[in-house]
C-alpha cells in the first residue's frame, strides 16, 4: 500500500493525551496568569505573553525541554504511529500547538523521522533563550487573515488539508485518514471526500460537532476513546484501504486484459 495513504494527525490529545501547551503552563505555575490572560486574548498571543513571563522568571528553555518529555504518550499510539509507517502510508501533524512543543516531545520519543511534515504555528528559542511563538496565519487582534469562521484567527486547519488534498492528488495517492479531537479539527473534516476517513476522539468537541452535523460529512466516520483503540482501528482502516487498493489493481489488470483478448 506504499504511498496511497496520507495519515493527518492532530497532535494534543491525539498523540499526546494532553494538552502541551497547558501541560507546560501548568507545569510552570502559570496557570492563572495564562487563565487571566485568555479572558482578553486569543490562545496564540496569550501564550506569547505568559512565555515572556516565564522567561523572566528565570525558567530556560531547557526547563521547557524537561517538562514537555515527561507528557503523556501512550505506548499504543507509539505503536500506531511507527506501525502506519511500516506499512508504507505518509504521516503528516497539523497541529495548533507550536514547533518547539512537538518536536521535543517527539525526539525524545525517537518519532520525528516519521513524519513527513508538521504543519504548526512557529515556535522557537530567540537569541536571549526564550521560547517566541509565531501564530501559523497572520492575524491582528482577533480578525484572521484566513477569513475562515470555523477556526481560530492563527490557524485554519481546512486551508492545509485542502492544499494537502491537491498535493496527494498530483502524486497519485488517494486516501487521507484524518485524526484529531478539537474544535479546530471539524473545519478539516470537512474538506474530506468519500474516499477518506475521519477519526474523531468520542465525546470531544469534534466528535460533537460531527456528530450534530452528520449531514456535511462526506469521508467515512469511526471514533475512538483510548491510545488502545485508536491503535486498533487506525490499523484496521489501513489495512481495509490496502486491499481496497489491491482490488482496484486487480480491476485494473482485468479490464486491460478483456481489452487485449477484444484486439484478438
Amino acid at each position: 500500500m506504499a504511498a496511497t495513504t496520507v495519515l493527518v494527525f492532530d497532535f494534543d490529545k491525539t498523540i499526546v493525551d494532553c494538552d502541551s501547551d497547558s501541560w507546560l503552563i501548568d507545569k510552570l505555575g502559570a496557570t492563572k496568569l495564562f487563565d487571566d490572560l485568555l479572558l482578553t486574548l486569543p490562545w496564540s498571543t496569550a501564550m506569547v505573553k505568559v512565555m515572556d513571563e516565564l522567561h523572566s522568571q528565570g525558567w530556560s528553555a531547557e526547563d521547557m525541554a524537561e517538562v514537555l518529555r515527561k507528557a503523556p504518550l501512550h505506548p499504543n499510539t507509539i505503536s500506531a504511529i511507527k506501525s502506519a509507517y511500516a506499512h508504507g502510508c505518509e504521516l503528516r501533524i497539523v497541529s495548533d500547538a507550536n514547533d518547539f512543543l512537538i518536536e521535543t516531545i517527539l525526539e525524545h520519543h525517537g518519532l520525528m523521522g516519521y513524519f513527513s511534515e508538521i504543519n504548526t504555528n512557529r515556535g522557537f528559542i530567540d537569541e536571549e533563550g526564550r521560547l517566541k511563538i509565531l501564530p501559523y496565519h497572520d492575524f491582528t487582534s482577533n480578525i484572521s487573515s484566513h477569513g475562515c469562521p470555523l477556526c481560530p484567527p492563527n490557524m485554519c486547519k481546512g486551508l492545509i488539508i485542502e492544499r494537502i488534498k491537491a498535493e496527494i492528488l498530483a502524486e497519485g495517492k488517494k486516501r487521507i485518514i484524518y485524526l484529531g479531537d478539537g474544535k479546530g479539527d471539524f473545519c478539516p473534516t470537512l474538506k474530506l471526500g468519500k474516499a477518506d476517513f475521519v477519526m474523531p476522539r468520542f465525546k470531544y468537541p469534534v466528535w460533537e460537532l460531527i456528530s450534530k452535523n452528520k449531514e456535511l460529512i462526506k469521508a467515512e466516520v469511526h471514533e475512538w476513546s483510548d491510545a488502545e483503540e485508536q491503535e486498533k482501528i487506525l490499523l484496521q482502516l489501513i489495512n481495509r484501504a490496502a486491499m481496497e487498493r489491491a482490488e482496484e489493481g486487480d480491476e485494473a489488470i482485468e479490464d486491460t486484459t478483456a481489452t487485449d483478448h477484444g484486439r484478438n
